[in-house]
């Protein structure tokens, strides 16, 4: 036991400036979300772009194309927050916009996320195992696909979305001890916890909504 210790202790100490300064950018990214504020957007740019290239340089192919679309996610989410109810419109719907309210997805819409992650999960395992020197490909596979649906779910704030990123941060926990990526593993850890606080939070929120709503309708 204390040489794990040990060892987990010398592989955080061997760390990166540079993957320090992407945890410290992601804790901030879902404090920030789990607040629905914007700011999160400029965190999470900041980090996915230094993850970009940590991952590729520890072969974690998937992952490090992951953290490419969660750049474009970051600008996207950004828009999509700030434009809020009135996203379909010009420049000029933007003065009368509301923030984007908290959504609840049914099981019919859960169901089929939940077969589309598993299949692209199992094509691009076999695809990397039968082409790449790419590690743990089905598990580096189902992070990355769950998390390309799931930080889409972010942009539209589906208040589902902390549940799926539970069970993905779980799973990266291992993925990236496995890799040596100690303080990302460690950031993860930290996001399971995160993401049950943001769950709430967003829950409170969206109860909130729908009183109003009806007290609104029965008015």
């Amino acid at each position: 036991m204390t040489d794990i210790v040990n060892a987990i202790i010398e592989g955080f100490a061997a760390q990166s400036m540079a993957e320090w300064i992407a945890v410290i950018l992601g804790v901030a990214y879902l404090v920030f979300a789990m607040r629905q504020s914007n700011l999160c957007w400029y965190a999470a740019f900041g980090s996915t772009a230094i993850f970009s290239w940590l991952f590729w340089d520890v072969s974690l192919v998937m992952e490090s194309a992951l953290n490419v679309y969660y750049l474009v996610m970051a600008v996207y989410g950004w828009w999509a927050w700030r434009s809020g109810s009135n996203s379909g419109g010009g420049a000029a719907s933007n003065v009368d916009s509301t923030p984007l309210p908290v959504q609840s997805w049914g099981f019919k819409q859960h169901g089929l996320v939940l077969l589309a992650i598993a299949v692209l999960t199992f094509t691009s395992g076999y695809l990397l195992t039968e082409n790449t020197s790419a590690a743990l490909p089905y598990l580096d596979s189902f992070t990355t696909w769950g998390a390309v649906i799931t930080t889409w779910m972010v942009t539209r704030k589906v208040l589902e979305n902390w549940i799926y990123w539970v069970v993905i941060d779980a799973v990266a926990i291992y993925l990236y001890i496995d890799r040596g990526l100690y303080p990302t593993a460690f950031l993860m850890a930290i996001y399971v916890v995160l993401a049950v606080g943001g769950f709430w939070l967003w829950l409170k929120d969206y109860r909130s909504q729908q009183d109003d709503l009806a007290l609104g309708q029965s008015a």
